[in-house]
């Protein structure tokens, strides 16, 4: 029996692309909702494996929607979202989402993300654990870079992978921005917009885990 998925999305043409891939996908698509109210009736009411939540709806909010179906069904939930500042994400850490989806996402992040979503349902045994372990649920593995998250690989784009790494080669140091900045764009001219941009992405596939700023002056990757 294929997985149930239900998309909460107020922006039509972003719902149909998703509902239209995870169909091909061969995943049932339970509905797609459009405010906070209809996507707790929904989740509730109906058998639901996931739940593809924006966190910012034209009618209500993602995450209280996500508090209230969380109370109820033990059902794993994906944010998505275009920008998400300090108090939006400590907000949504209290949801434990399964992942965080940044807009725009590309086809490969969604399938991982909705494949390591269905995977937390399952039992942890026999998970593939990477041989340094961040936490409970994500690993590494540096034999082939990549990152696990409950048995799943997390798509992680190379200038992404670039960064985990070198936070892993100094975790719990102090990084300064500008050490971080000539490290990955040894060539170019420094660029805060550049950095923050990469650093909000990296942040998002962690699930706003282990990267500390401090001071607005470094970073410090904290395992």
């Amino acid at each position: 029996m294929s997985a149930k998925i239900l998309i909460v999305e107020d922006e039509a043409i972003v719902a149909m692309e998703i509902e239209s891939y995870l169909l091909n996908l061969g995943y049932e698509v339970i509905g797609i909702c459009t405010t906070a109210n209809d996507a707790y009736n929904t989740a509730i009411e109906n058998e639901v494996n996931l739940i593809l939540m924006d966190i910012y709806l034209m009618e209500g909010d993602g995450i209280d929607a996500s508090i209230k179906i969380k109370k109820e069904k033990n059902v794993p939930i994906i944010f998505l979202t275009a920008h998400i500042d300090e108090e939006t994400i400590e907000r949504a850490i209290k949801v434990n989402p399964t992942a965080y989806l940044m807009k725009p996402f590309n086809r490969q992040e969604l399938f991982a993300a909705v494949k390591i979503g269905l995977k937390s349902l399952e039992s942890k045994t026999d998970r593939e654990i990477g041989d340094i372990v961040l936490d409970h649920e994500f690993s590494f593995n540096s034999k082939n870079l990549q990152l696990i998250c409950c048995g799943e690989e997390v798509h992680l784009t190379k200038k992404e992978r670039e960064l985990l790494v070198f936070f892993l080669n100094n975790k719990n140091r102090f990084i300064s921005f500008m050490t971080m900045e000539y490290e990955l764009w040894p060539d170019k001219p420094s660029s805060s917009n550049r950095r923050r941009t990469l650093i909000s992405r990296l942040r998002a596939k962690l699930k706003h885990r282990f990267i500390d700023t401090y001071s607005s002056e470094g970073y410090i990757f904290k395992i």
